[in-house]
């Protein structure tokens, strides 16, 4: 265990990381869409969590970036009401917008390939 950390400097790739994706809600309006999808992730087995705190976008990012979570969903109004999610791969400045299904689809064909970015 102490080569993989070593090797990738604690940036594990998907399928070994702990926590696979963090679902950041933009305010708490989102929270209950938040909740959703979290369930619906961990229904296909996927590690995931959702950062609930009352803190600014930029800041909820940020951290996720420093506990080096490979995905993040930032849920804004617009998501929310079109029932769509926004992804950000870790280390990317740019966010990638699909169904949730396609996200899903996408995550466990990475987890049984083994990719390493």
């Amino acid at each position: 265990m102490a080569y993989i950390i070593e090797e990738y400097k604690g940036r594990f790739p998907l399928w070994i990381s702990p926590t696979q994706v963090k679902i950041l809600p933009i305010s708490d309006e989102q929270l209950e869409y938040a909740e959703t999808i979290e369930k619906e992730l961990l229904k296909s087995k996927i590690r995931v969590k959702v950062d609930s705190r009352a803190e600014k976008i930029g800041y909820k990012i940020r951290e996720a970036e420093l506990e080096r979570v490979p995905y993040m969903l930032v849920l804004g109004k617009k998501e929310a009401e079109e029932g769509i999610v926004s992804i950000r791969r870790r280390g990317n400045k740019e966010n990638d917008v699909m169904s949730l299904e396609e996200f899903v689809t996408k995550l466990l064909k990475e987890i049984e390939e083994k990719e390493i970015f």
